[in-house]
This record gives structure tokens, sequence and C-alpha cells, in this order.
């Protein structure tokens, strides 16, 4: 592991950002985004990003800080940083940071942008909801195995708390108010319109990464099926009858 990932709590803390221009703004943004309040070089800060063009210019940029025991990012130059700057999908509280070391910004991005596809909107009110409930879940499951083994089974996949699904705000009160409720069976059926993955809907990728099973047509493209939740199965032909609980595809050529 090249690196430590961490969250850092910048609200209202100085972090020294150098340089003008699209690169500086777009990290300026960023920072205020955090709650960070920006200065300049002769400020007294912990952190600072280096967003300058030249490179003689950046490096003694650079120098100079480090000199003063200050942590570096220096912008597209990664030999020189002591923390880089992750991708990052927002669905505050929960953050997910996607990080390449500086070997490939561009990675990191289309690795953003695949898992901003398969995290829905609501996953931050879970969390919030989740939180809030800790009273009532400690008192639900007072001895800390059981209530870990509980929560882990509301999050699995189909269960009444699966992050990946469409999960309302009430979800958390439901489930405890009946923990050990039967998961219910869902079947959804998903019409291909082309063999290009990147032609799924938002709401089609997430059900396809939390699905139980798939039964899909013979002809369904591989890379159709990859999108499909690792450990699921998938059947070629049509389903039975009766279908357990838990999530079903149906994934049909269009």
């Amino acid at each position: 592991m090249h690196s430590l990932p961490v969250f850092l709590r910048l609200e209202g803390r100085p972090v020294i950002l150098i340089g003008s221009g699209d690169t500086a703004d777009a990290k300026r943004r960023l920072l205020e985004r955090a709650g960070a309040r920006i200065v300049d070089e002769a400020g007294n800060a912990a952190l600072a990003i280096v967003a300058l063009d030249e490179d003689a210019e950046a490096e003694a940029a650079v120098a100079r800080l480090k000199a003063r025991g200050i942590l570096v990012n220096a912008v597209d130059r990664p030999a020189l940083c002591d923390f880089t700057l992750p991708a990052i999908v927002d669905r505050d509280p929960v953050l997910v940071a996607i990080g390449t070391g500086g070997a490939s910004a561009g990675l990191a991005k289309a690795l953003r942008q695949r898992l901003e596809a398969l995290l829905p909107s609501g996953l931050g009110a879970l969390a919030d909801a989740l939180h809030g409930a800790r009273g009532a879940i400690r008192a639900q499951f007072p001895d800390a195995t059981t209530r870990r083994r509980a929560i882990d089974a509301a999050l699995d996949p189909g269960g009444p708390l699966d992050p990946l699904g469409d999960v309302p705000a009430t979800a958390v009160a439901r489930w405890l108010a009946a923990p050990d409720a039967p998961r219910p069976a869902v079947t959804v059926r998903i019409a291909l319109r082309s063999d290009d993955p990147d032609d799924l809907t938002l709401a089609e990728a997430r059900w396809l990464g939390q699905a139980d099973r798939v039964y899909h047509d013979v002809g369904v493209p591989p890379a159709i099926l990859r999108r499909v939740r690792a450990d699921a199965a998938c059947i070629a032909g049509s389903p039975p009858e009766d279908l357990p609980a838990g999530v079903t595809i149906l994934l049909t050529l269009d």
C-alpha cells in the first residue's frame, strides 16, 4: 500500500493554495466545499496545494513549504507530493475516495463515474438514519455480537437496509420494528437497449449490483453480465414459477 487513506476535517482550518487559473480554481472550490479557510503562502497551515504551471517555480514553492514542515500536494507532479487528492463520490456523510497515488487521474475519474452509477442518492440519508438510531439499536440488541450480526444481515444485498438498494427514509425504523422479518422476493425486468453496459440507466446498474440471481436471454453480452454482483447466480433461460426471497433480475434482449 503506497499511501494511508485518511479523511481530514478541514472545517475552518487554514490551507495554503498557491497558483492561479483553472486548475487552482478547481482546487479552491474543492477546499471550500470541505470548509477549509484558504490562505496564501505566508499563512500558518499544516497543508498546502501548489498549482503552478512552470516546473522550476513549482519545485521552488514545494521546497519552501516542506522546509516549514508543511505537507504538500503539487498538482500533476506526484513525485513532489506528500499527499494526493482522490476522485470523490459524495453521498454526505458517506464519502468514497478513489486514489491512484498520482499514477492516473483519468483512471480515478473513470472509477468514480462507475461508482456514481452504483451508489444511490439516498445513501447519505441511510447513514444519518443509522447514526440517529444508535441508541435504539443498542436497546434492541444489547449484546455486541448479536448487534453486529443483525446490522450485517440488514445491510446484506437484498436486506431491508441494503445500501445499494432504493431504501426509503423510514427503512431503519421499519427494520427495528421487525428485525427478523423475512426478506421479500423482488423481481425486476430489465430490457436491454444495446450491447453497451454504459447504456444502462443508474437504476438498472444498481439493480444488477444488488441481484441475488439473474435469469437472462441467451445472447446477452458478457460485458453486461459483468455488471451483475460478483457472487450472484447468472442463469441462461427462463425463471421458475416460484422464486425464493431476495432480488431476481430478468434480463432480456429488447
